[in-house]
């Protein structure tokens, strides 16, 4: 049903208003889907697919992406939709409006999708009011949710640490794990804190507030990082993530290595780089980091190879986008049956 309504109607529909006509339905329909859970239409993904990683019980491997719910609108439909973590986001310290439209773009050629968004959202102050609301109820509890920061755009260089830090203090309360964006290209300068002599201070002023915000229990941080950097960039932010104690490194987001016009494409032209950065962080880590793979995941073969790889959490929105919930839940339960045994990081 999904893919008829995708190739009649929603693939003839501005992209940008596709996303938000999803956005809307998962977060005023969640009832919808757990009624499709409880008649078996969604697949459960089954006690076998559960893993732990970073101290918290993930109910499968397969989670939502940030950028598709950046306000956390949606948090509940997405997770009874078939993810079995919701990453929300990129939120900024202040709320912003994002880049000039039009900025968002299907390439379907390649089932890909391309966006210069430039991190349009409601300012952290807003979304840290919505997750105490959906934190007050039991439902909301229960869904582990992911918080991805990033940089205001009017923020100088120069003070993004002291930015990253207001996100990080109001929002991490309400997270499960807190994702420092320093790799979206969509943002004029923000590629450039990927470097570690940027990066280091923006890291030690987010774990120093959230662990001020949240003094009873520890907030996991990941940092995300571009596919399009050079294998020894890789090596020299995971050194950073190792000596700073981090609980991890989301790679990747969408790349800039492609002649389609503005903005990153994200979707199977990004998957090799992806897998290649995922097994090089696994390599220098030996296991004392957590992964968490994303980019072009399109199959249960790719969401294998890129746990053989050494991810231990994977990430989709590309693939959600142009195969639907059903798709998402049915892969959890797969990999689940396939593994057989919880992963631990």
């Amino acid at each position: 049903m999904y893919s008829f309504l995708y190739r009649h109607v929603l693939c003839h529909v501005d992209a940008e208003k596709a996303h938000r006509f999803g956005v809307v339905a998962f977060a005023r329909l969640p009832f919808v889907f757990r009624v499709g859970r409880s008649l078996g239409i969604i697949p459960n993904p089954g006690p076998a697919a559960a893993r732990e990683v970073m101290g918290l019980r993930f109910p499968g491997a397969v989670g939502l992406a940030a950028g598709m719910d950046k306000n956390a609108e949606a948090v509940l439909g997405l997770a009874a939709g078939g993810f079995a973590f919701v990453e929300i986001g990129t939120v900024t310290a202040r709320p912003q409006p994002g880049n000039p439209k039009p900025r968002s773009w299907r390439e379907l050629d390649v089932h890909g999708l391309r966006n210069q968004m430039g991190f349009n959202n409601e300012g952290a102050d807003a979304v840290a009011r919505r997750l105490a609301r959906l934190r007050a109820s039991a439902r909301g509890r229960a869904v582990l949710v992911g918080v991805n920061i990033g940089k205001t755009k009017v923020t100088a260089p120069e003070d993004a640490a002291t930015d990253y830090a207001y996100s990080a203090r109001t929002l991490a309360a309400y997270a499960d794990y807190l994702v420092v964006n320093v790799s979206s290209p969509n943002t004029p300068g923000l590629r450039d804190l990927q470097s570690v002599d940027a990066l280091r201070p923006i890291l030690e002023h987010v774990r120093a507030a959230a662990n001020e915000a949240v003094p009873e229990r520890h907030v996991p941080l990941l940092v995300k990082i571009a596919p399009d950097l050079a294998d020894e960039d890789v090596d020299a932010v995971t050194d950073l993530a190792l000596e700073l104690h981090l609980d991890g490194i989301v790679a990747t987001n969408t790349t800039i290595s492609h002649d389609r016009g503005p903005g990153g494409l994200s979707g199977p032209p990004v998957r090799e780089r992806a897998q290649a950065v995922v097994g090089r962080i696994a390599a220098r880590a030996s296991g004392r980091l957590a992964i968490v793979g994303v980019g072009g995941i399109s199959s249960e073969d790719d969401a294998k190879a890129f746990l053989d790889a050494g991810a231990d959490l994977l990430q989709l929105y590309t693939a959600f986008v142009y195969e639907g919930p059903r798709w998402v839940a049915k892969l959890n339960q797969t990999l689940g049956k396939l593994s057989g045994k919880s992963g631990t990081r």
